[in-house]
């Protein structure tokens, strides 16, 4: 038996040794198949590189949208292009490292990951930026199902297997945590590309970390590539969540919006079909008839929905409405991951006992009421209300990241743990996408009519209208040039306006986490069954 516990720092420390049976085919003399506990730790560090960077953005999207004039669809777009091309790819970097081998797949994974950092710390456009966190989805793709798959093939036994993701999972919750928490640090103290820059230090010593101590595993009987099925399925994810984010720009009956969402329908609707018959699927469909694997994705799915919905919207209210430095707003992020992670440990335990409904189901409303408390804050509200509701929300979503990770990597077999990977990786980022386009949707048209209601009577010039309605960024930087009663006008109209959406997306976002709750509880299996 053993027992892993994780420092300040997001690394794993083994306090006991493990066992471990080889499962599949490893590399000539790599330490890490003896070493199980330092492979932990090093596919832990490779994952929060990642994970990091999932959230180190949202901290900076006010200092982003007044150093690059980026909108409130182009900052949508900052956070959600990277998410929307890393899970689009999931599925098929998933294939290639069962096929190629995961330790492979990782390393250069974390190559394209650190170049693409460096490309976006230098660049001085809105679309330079874009494309290259294009680029550094791509390297995520790469990374993710590798960390978990490599923690499958290692850990066989059921048990340690579980304590393993368990700890996985709280060094990603860790990540995602620390990420407002750094990037807030980086950016008092440096310039916003610093958010970027400090990924290549990272990178470069945990390549090493990968060559010396992951042992190299595949499928020998991996079946052959399926391009097709990737390409239809970024195709309608990425059209699908285009016209959900550009929706209250373009207009929702524009033609553009409505051809994209009918692309996609049928782009969505192509790969399923595809999978179906090909004859050797990316994705075997057969393994959604499982309800202990559709119902933990459809868990873990409502969970990250409500987390990236919540961090998107967190940032900018501490920032931009409660008047917090990036620092400071990072600072008070922490409790979400430190509840997360803390809870990731013991919900894998209670779920033994009680079972993986009970817990999952659990957490999923604690999430639920979490965020629904949060969609109650007002203009007279204060960080004591957006606590309790980080609180909450890191509590539900430790007891539900575990075990419902468990259940689906427990579903597959350990030989195809590259594409089971995908697939709750798919989920999760798939989700918080939509979350992202849909509350921010939501945000931006809220925000866009109480803006223009409450500035009426106003005697600002159409041009200042509009630069304040691009994001409350920019509506705080206008009214402090502004200055006098013109300035406290226009901040106290846009602060309102913009904490009316931050509650309307709030609620959805709650709402897709108690309907989470119901499925998981109708659905998912009491007990694990024995692996």
């Amino acid at each position: 038996m053993w027992r892993t516990t994780v420092n300040g720092l997001g690394s794993a420390r083994a306090v006991a040794p493990l066992t471990v049976r080889e499962p599949t085919r490893h590399g000539r003399g790599s330490v890490g198949a003896e070493r199980p506990a330092a492979t932990l730790v090093v596919v832990c560090a490779s994952l929060m590189v990642i994970t990091i960077d999932v959230t180190i953005v949202n901290v900076a999207l006010p200092s982003l949208a007044g150093a690059l004039r980026v909108d409130n669809s182009g900052l949508q777009w900052v956070v959600a292009g990277y998410e929307l091309v890393f899970a689009g790819l999931l599925l098929s970097a998933g294939a290639l490292g069962d096929r190629f081998g995961r330790r492979r797949c990782l390393a250069i994974g974390l190559v394209i990951f650190g170049a693409a950092s460096a490309a976006s710390a230098m660049a001085d456009a809105s679309g330079q930026l874009l494309a290259s966190r294009a680029v550094m989805g791509v390297g995520g793709a790469l990374i993710m199902p590798a960390t978990l798959s490599i923690i499958t093939n290692v850990f066989t036994e059921p048990t340690e297997r579980a304590k393993a993701i368990a700890v996985w999972a709280g060094v990603a919750a860790l990540g995602l945590g620390l990420g407002p928490l750094v990037g807030g640090w980086l950016l008092q103290h440096f310039y916003w590309g610093s958010i970027f820059l400090v990924n290549v230090p990272v990178v470069v010593a945990t390549l090493i970390a990968v060559r010396l101590l992951v042992p190299e595993s595949r499928d020998t009987s991996a079946s052959r590539l399926d391009p097709v099925g990737a390409a239809l399925s970024i195709a309608g994810l990425g059209t699908v969540l285009y016209a959900i984010i550009e929706g209250p720009h373009e207009g929702w009956w524009s033609a553009t919006i409505v051809t994209s969402f009918a692309v996609g329908a049928v782009a969505m609707a192509a790969f399923i079909a595809w999978e179906l018959h090909v004859r050797e699927p990316m994705l075997d469909m057969a393994l959604f008839r499982n309800p202990r694997f559709s119902a933990s994705c459809v868990a873990i799915m409502s969970m990250f929905f409500a987390l990236f919905s919540l961090m998107f919207i967190l940032t900018q209210l501490l920032q931009s409405v409660l008047g917090y430095s990036p620092l400071e707003a990072g600072i008070r992020v922490v409790p979400l991951p430190a509840m997360l992670v803390v809870f990731a440990q013991v919900s894998v335990r209670v779920a033994t006992r009680v079972g993986t409904k009970t817990v999952v189901t659990f957490g999923l409303l604690t999430v639920a009421i979490g965020l629904g408390i949060g969609a109650t804050f007002n203009d007279h509200s204060g960080y004591g209300l957006l606590l309790v509701t980080i609180t909450l929300t890191g509590i539900g979503m430790g007891c539900t990241m575990a075990p419902a990770t468990e259940a689906i990597m427990g579903s597959v077999p350990a030989r195809k743990a590259g594409v089971g990977s995908a697939v709750n990786d798919t989920t999760r980022l798939s989700a918080g996408a939509l979350g992202i386009a849909v509350v921010g949707a939501v945000l931006s048209s809220t925000y866009d009519a109480g803006l223009a209601s409450g500035l009426q009577s106003s005697s600002l010039p159409a041009r200042t209208r509009d630069a304040a309605g691009s994001s409350i960024g920019s509506a705080v930087e206008i009214a402090h040039g502004l200055g006098g009663a013109q300035g406290d006008d226009l901040l106290a109209v846009a602060r309102h306006a913009f904490i009316a959406g931050a509650d309307q997306g709030l609620m959805i976002a709650a709402a897709v986490a108690a309907l989470g709750a119901i499925i998981a509880w109708r659905f998912l299996p009491a007990q694990a069954d024995p692996s």
